[in-house]
């Protein structure tokens, strides 16, 4: 098992390699010299000139690798961006290393918030060792003799970070459509934002998200939120209308077009007149609907079955997908015409995993939904979650998203027959899914041979999007995050592998 000391480089530690003899070795270089690591990860919010030296002195203390991640923050105090910063770092940490990794954080080195933000971590999302160390009795693991919980996160965020206090609300005020979409990350800000931005609009809209990340409730937001609200919203699951149906249920169908026509009906498109259609999964419909979606969106009408007259509708779509549509389009299982009708504005759903400092928030909203509705049930006893059951919640990835989240507190509320859920009921009520961390990228059999460079297509088109999201665009920020020199190397990347 690999042992890594994760740590925020500070100024004592800065003095120290500039003057030893005077300052000693500063922190980090106690730590390196009194305990055995495989390897020390470093956290710097300077310039890179100003810690080429320190990197060098302390890679002459020590045999063991170091590691350097640069994280800009706009001050040494600010929980929010600290938090997300040092669980970057983790995270990358945990995917180089695997995640059975001995995480060791040092509390010593900078800020008291630095210090109180790996407490947090280490005592929820990342399970680890705290260490101090100090001149006098040198380097010894730090004693927290209580859990603290990620209810008490939030609070902290508050306090010390505006920016954060305005996002733990979910949405801006005066988006009250968006309500129901729970969130605090920033990068779920940021599709809210761009969400906010297409809903007056009348041009078409593709969520693009895992199964269980909210698309349809994404979809209703911008309905709720659009000129068209008073309008009707009509969702249609593609994916679960027989084939033979699709047509009639799409455009509907005249009395007598067919046995079993006793009356007219009217398909989704007429139903949908003035509002919103969603149409969900739509990288489930075969070809030859396909073809007749693509000449309704292009005519603005349809033709029910057994009709020769056309029938104009005024309807928005919005479509979803689970699918990577252009890999559905390079295989030839979904038209490129209609792909490109469709995706006037794209939002990328992130899965529940990528959006740090959400799961509580959603544990606790969803908590008191399900307290509510169930208050009148025979024998309901309101529930609330322990620390242990919660930090259970923060450590798992949620394959399933917020879906299987919202299952899960459900199952826990009923194997618990007490008020409170504990982490066994938790345990217990958790239905572990094998994932791949690669998405089976590493683990592909080569006896009948891979393709490779489609592999490092995948890989690349994963990160360089993931990149531009977390960087808010930013080519400069968006390069750092991935490796890469410059923001012109990340455009040449982006232009390579066709992303804009």
């Amino acid at each position: 098992m690999e042992k890594i000391l994760a740590a925020w480089i500070g100024f004592t530690d800065i003095r120290a390699s500039e003057n030893s003899e005077q300052d000693g070795l500063g922190p980090i270089g106690q730590a390196a010299r009194a305990r055995a690591f495989d390897e020390i990860c470093l956290i710097s919010d300077l310039a890179p000139g100003e810690t080429d030296h320190y990197i060098q002195w302390i890679g002459s203390l020590t045999e063991t690798k170091i590691v350097l991640y640069t994280e800009k923050l706009t001050g040494p105090t600010r929980f929010g961006e600290i938090y997300e910063a040092a669980s970057r770092v983790i995270t990358d940490i945990r995917s180089r290393n695997g995640k059975a990794a001995s995480l060791t954080f040092h509390l010593s080195p900078g800020t008291p918030a630095m210090a109180a933000v790996w407490i947090i971590l280490a005592k929820t999302r990342f399970p680890a060792e705290l260490i101090e160390s100090s001149h006098k009795e040198g380097v010894r693991t730090a004693s927290i003799p209580f859990d603290i919980s990620a209810e008490f996160i939030p609070d902290l965020l508050r306090k010390s970070d505006n920016r954060l206090e305005r996002l733990a609300v979910g949405v801006p005020p005066d988006a009250p459509e968006f309500s129901h979409l729970i969130h605090r990350s920033n990068i779920m800000k940021r599709v809210i934002l761009k969400a906010q931005r297409v809903a007056p609009r009348t041009v078409s809209v593709l969520i693009e998200g895992e199964s269980g990340t909210g698309k349809e409730l994404l979809a209703r937001a911008i309905h709720e939120a659009s000129p068209r609200h008073q309008g009707p919203f009509i969702p249609v699951n593609c994916g679960a209308i027989p084939n033979e149906l699709l047509e009639s249920e799409l455009f509907g169908y005249e009395k007598g077009a067919f046995t079993g026509a006793e009356k007219q009906k009217k398909g989704y498109f007429e139903a949908a007149d003035k509002g919103t259609l969603f149409l969900d999964e739509i990288g489930e419909l075969p070809a030859a609907a396909q073809v007749k979606l693509l000449r309704a969106l292009q005519e603005k009408e349809i033709t029910r079955i057994g009709s020769t007259k056309p029938v104009s509708f005024d309807a928005r779509i919005i479509a979803a997908t689970n699918r990577d549509l252009l890999k559905e389009i390079s295989e030839g299982r979904f038209r490129e015409d209609l792909f490109y009708r469709i995706v006037v504005a794209i939002l990328k759903l992130p899965p529940l995993r990528e959006r740090a400092g959400d799961v509580g928030l959603i544990i606790d909203t969803l908590l008191q939904q399900m307290n509510i509705e169930s208050e009148n049930e025979p024998g309901y006893v309101q529930k609330k979650i322990s620390v242990g059951a919660r930090n259970l919640m923060l450590q798992y990835e949620w394959p399933g998203n917020v879906r299987e989240l919202q299952n899960t507190l459900m199952r826990a509320a009923l194997w618990s027959n007490r008020s409170t859920i504990d982490a066994q009921d938790m345990g217990e009520a958790m239905i572990p899914i094998s994932r791949s961390g690669d998405d089976g990228l590493l683990d592909r059999s080569i006896k009948d041979g891979v393709n490779l460079p489609e592999l490092v297509e995948k890989l690349a088109r994963h990160y360089l999007e993931r990149a531009m999201d977390e960087a808010g665009g930013n080519k400069t920020k968006a390069a750092e995050l991935v490796g890469l020199p410059s923001y012109q190397t990340f455009s040449n990347w982006m232009k390579k592998y066709r992303l804009t």
